[in-house]
């Protein structure tokens, strides 16, 4: 698993992501897993950034990218 951060979120606790496999880690509050798949750097800079990290990741993310739960 890659350094993950803690983030200000209503619904996400941590996020990481894995630069040599392009997979974007998200740790939500109820203290699941989801992996996402073949995301690119970008889109974690972007969800770093972003005001609202729930929003970004339901917008950009979600239904965008294969993910797998862990």
């Amino acid at each position: 698993m890659p350094d993950m951060i803690y983030v200000d979120s209503s619904n996400l606790e941590q996020i990481g992501y894995d630069s040599d496999n392009m997979e974007l880690h998200i740790i939500f509050k109820d203290s699941s897993l989801y992996v996402y798949l073949n995301v690119p750097v970008q889109i974690y800079e972007e969800l770093q950034g972003a005001p609202s990290k729930g929003s970004y990741l339901n917008r950009e993310v979600k239904g965008t990218y294969e993910y797998d739960k862990r």
